[in-house]
């Protein structure tokens, strides 16, 4: 029985593009997949017949030859078809095409070139500084314990420094693979454990490993304006790499403390101070203290209430990245005398009987509730 021409097999024209070949291919092979046509008797010749169709096609230098000559181009031994006994292999290559990318092959066939290297893995540290040290940046210096590289054999794993040599079992692949019906199951080489290369007589320092566990002392510099949630990257800081591979990096996230006096708010602060009941009413001036240690004299206007806010500008943190100073802002808070003698309650008892007409938020206050009682009883 003759061939079915391969391009009517995947249903493209004989200019169709790669893509748009190995589209056809995809969706046909899915469409004819022996699994999900157990009632058609004729799907797995079909199935045969739309791979070895893109075998050839798929390939720049068959597709050349099978446009020039056809069939006869492969008669002979010379490779496009594929025979009965084939078929497992055949189904591998499907297998391959189809889910290769969710494999992590991306097309390419495999692991062969893993390198033995591996990049070291990334490191975190969490560091607590002061609202003080935020304000000015600070140097610091921290302990990471981490993989180092392993002196002993420079980090390649063997005694001396020796060169590994490639892994028996898989060839230098770092993956064997095992025929199970149609499927060809890939795993990790249990012998080298992927890396495609092992050592014959390890160091005796690392175990084999290239690297051995170490605390290190690093100076790291915090700049003015970080707040939490500020991530510094030391770039070759974190784990050593395995077997000589480059180093990690080091990621240290920030929190800035609680501060006593002091509410940060991005670049802004806030401090609520508290102003004595004559202060606030007859008006003067009160020292405030800013971040940077030193002191404002603020200004009190007569009548203040709990709650009147001021700004100081440029008494804030400053931003990280430039741009500016924030500003400082000052909330009163009047504050009610205490354990009051009885003198002094004598006083409050006549300043109350002299001013009843010095209260308008008061007085607003209660008009509102009587009106809102009246309601009611209506």
């Amino acid at each position: 029985m003759a061939k079915r021409d391969y391009y009517d097999v995947l249903g493209v024209a004989r200019g169709a593009s790669a893509d748009e070949i190995k589209k056809a291919y995809r969706q046909k092979a899915k469409e004819l997949h022996p699994d999900r046509n157990a009632s058609n008797p004729d799907a797995e010749a079909q199935f045969k017949d739309v791979n070895e169709a893109y075998d050839t096609l798929k390939d720049d230098q068959k597709r050349a030859a099978y446009d020039r000559f056809g069939h006869a181009a492969f008669e002979g031994g010379m490779g496009g078809g594929r025979g009965q006994g084939d078929f497992a292999s055949a189904f591998s290559d499907v297998f391959e095409d189809l889910f290769g990318d969710f494999m992590g092959r991306g097309g390419g066939g495999g692991g062969g070139s893993r390198s033995r290297a591996q990049r070291g893995s990334d490191l975190r540290y969490n560091l607590r500084v002061t609202l003080e040290e935020a304000y000015s940046g600070v140097q610091r210096t921290i302990n990471v314990p981490a993989s180092v590289t392993c002196g002993a054999c420079s980090g390649s794993g063997a005694e001396g420094g020796a060169e590994p040599v490639t892994c028996p079992t898989c060839s230098g692949m770092g993956k064997v693979r095992a025929q199970q019906g149609f499927f060809t199951v890939e795993r990790t080489c249990p012998t080298c454990g992927g890396m495609g290369q092992i050592v014959k007589n390890p160091c005796r320092s690392c175990g084999g490993a290239g690297r051995v566990e170490k605390e290190r002392a690093l100076s790291v510099n915090i700049p003015a304006g970080v707040e939490t949630g500020t991530r510094i990257r030391l770039a070759g800081e974190g784990e050593a790499g395995l077997r000589g591979g480059p180093a990690g990096d080091l990621y240290i996230f920030i929190e800035v403390r609680e501060h006593p006096i002091f509410q940060r708010d991005g670049v802004n602060l806030y401090c609520r101070v508290p102003v004595t009941m004559t202060t606030a009413a007859l008006g003067g001036e009160i020292d405030v203290p800013t971040i940077d240690g030193g002191r404002s004299k603020v200004k009190v206007p007569a009548g203040s209430q709990t709650g009147k806010q001021m700004r100081l500008r440029s008494k804030g943190m400053p931003a990280l990245r430039g741009g500016g100073q924030g500003d400082m802002l000052i909330e009163m808070a009047v504050e009610t005398p205490v354990n009051l003698t009885a003198r002094q309650k004598e006083l409050l008892r006549e300043f109350e009987k002299l001013s009843e007409e010095n209260n308008p938020e008061g007085s607003s206050f209660f008009t509102k509730v009587k009106g809102f009682w009246d309601g009611m009883k209506g």
